[in-house]
């Protein structure tokens, strides 16, 4: 996808942030919108249908965590993407954003060239789910990567991108382990830092939403994906 038709909706009730940002961001050829709280932010998502949304968590009248709920609800946002630009760099604030379906977290002050990485490093994932194949089936489960959900004996389970990419590569290979690092790298990129309890707040949510019995915990090493009755 060219630069040119990526649209990115930045969300922040600082002036300062949104000019100096919204700036850097226009200079590399990205459409950028702008909303100065949560209830615009949903607004505005709605209308313009943004790539990717960079979303301030502390903000009056409506703060990033609900914004980011509301937004994950609306048809046709299921799948963008939503990084946290904050201050707050606390672990809770971090987990109570993947709680809500935040896809990354950035923490400011952050230089305004490493931010561009971040986005591109952001927007590559859009490629990433344009290149793979559309639908894998295992057992009862239907996985369809075009329009990031996944059919269960039929009914129709809608997930965050984030949770998505993680499903999605633990079943690739059913049976596998997969190390706690390469979920880390595979899915949130190495150019990306989280807090550590990323993974497991995202296996949670799946557990909750696929079956507790499809996710395995290998203790000290990370996690693997199981047909039900093909593991103890």
């Amino acid at each position: 996808m060219k630069t040119k038709n990526i649209k990115i909706l930045l969300v922040d009730d600082e002036p300062d942030i949104l000019e100096i940002v919204g700036y850097n961001l226009k200079s590399e050829g990205y459409q950028i919108f702008t909303a100065k709280n949560g209830i615009e932010a949903v607004k505005q998502a709605k209308k313009v249908t943004p790539h990717l949304i960079l979303l301030d968590i502390m903000m009056p009248e409506m703060d990033g965590i609900e914004a980011c709920e509301k937004i994950r609800k609306v048809k046709n946002l299921e799948n963008v993407i939503i990084s946290f630009l904050t201050a707050r760099g606390e672990d809770y604030s971090q987990v109570a954003g993947f709680d809500a379906g935040a896809d990354d977290y950035i923490t400011k002050p952050i230089k305004p060239k490493v931010l561009v990485s971040k986005v591109k490093s952001l927007l590559r994932r859009l490629k990433t789910a344009e290149e793979a194949s559309t639908t894998t089936t295992i057992g009862d489960i239907v996985i369809n990567r075009e329009e990031y959900v996944v059919f269960k004996a039929g009914k129709k389970i809608v997930l965050p991108r984030k949770e998505f990419e993680l499903f999605s590569l633990l079943t690739s290979k059913p049976g596998k382990v997969f190390k706690r690092e390469v979920i880390l790298d595979s899915v949130w990129g190495n150019e990306v830092v989280v807090g550590g309890r990323t993974i497991d707040v995202h296996i949670r949510k799946l557990r909750e939403k696929i079956g507790d019995d499809f996710f395995k915990t290998v203790k000290g090493v990370g996690y693997k994906f199981v047909l039900e009755g093909e593991d103890s």
